[in-house]
């Protein structure tokens, strides 16, 4: 623990930011992981991506995330959310296995004369 009064005080500065800093972390990750889960059954995307996203902005500019890292979390998100759209849902029906590719004979070769 520390002596100087100074530095105690920063450390009681340090331990309320630490705690106000988890929660907004784990809020965005939540929300992140909401949007993914909303992409792949497909319910409520568009809303949950957009909280998501307002999530990330507001982390980043409080100082919790680097703003970058928000940006990079965000793009992911709407690549994400761009497969999702364009790729049509997997109907458990039609799922068919390959059959295992044959592999050709191999030519015989012409014998010189």
């Amino acid at each position: 623990m520390a002596n100087i009064k100074s530095q105690i005080k920063r450390n009681k500065q340090n331990e309320k930011r630490r705690l106000r800093n988890r929660t907004m972390r784990g809020a965005a990750r939540t929300a992140v992981k909401t949007a993914q889960k909303a992409m792949t059954t497909g319910e409520e995307t568009q809303a949950s991506l957009l909280s998501a996203i307002r999530t990330l902005d507001k982390a980043a500019e409080k100082g919790v995330i680097h703003p970058k890292n928000a940006a990079r979390r965000k793009s992911r998100l709407m690549k994400a959310a761009q497969k999702a759209a364009s790729a049509p849902a997997p109907v458990a029906d039609e799922k068919k296995k390959k059959a295992p590719a044959k592999k050709a004979a191999p030519k015989a070769k012409a014998e010189k004369k």
